[in-house]
């Protein structure tokens, strides 16, 4: 999903810089040009640490999954603060790219779902479930 969503990316931040410079001159193209590309990036995480997690377990990737995300969302208001220390920086700006970007993501990930990207994702069985399967097979009388 990730690979897909960068053409729309680029495409997004670029729109995201034409939308801030009309309303707020370079100051808001740059400030609203950084909001959507921090989403993509934040996509772009999400899809590499749920990668991640599922070669280890399912119970990883639920904690990633909702951990990750309130990370991350931590991380993004964090970029606007330290931001907002550049005289050049509109926090306005910023937020309302951020908040439509991410509205469209959702859709866009949304629609790749339901095209069937993903359905053929395979998560390894928990070691510890394979085990316990295993024992309780040796254990049942043929």
């Amino acid at each position: 999903m990730v690979k897909r969503a960068i053409a729309p990316a680029i495409l997004g931040v670029a729109v995201a810089a034409l939308a801030g410079s009309i309303l707020g001159g370079a100051e808001g193209a740059g400030s609203a040009a950084i909001g959507a590309a921090i989403v993509a990036l934040n996509f772009g995480a999400h899809g590499a640490s749920l990668a991640w997690a599922s070669t280890i377990s399912i119970p990883v990737v639920f904690a990633v999954a909702l951990g990750g995300f309130f990370f991350r969302l931590a991380l993004v208001v964090a970029a606007m603060f330290a931001l907002d220390t550049l005289a050049w920086f509109s926090p306005l700006a910023f937020g309302l790219a951020v908040v439509p970007a991410t509205l469209v993501l959702l859709a866009y990930e949304a629609q790749l779902v339901s095209r069937g990207l993903g359905g053929t994702l395979e998560i390894p069985a928990d070691p510890a479930a394979v085990r316990a399967n295993a024992a309780l097979l040796a254990r049942e009388p043929r």
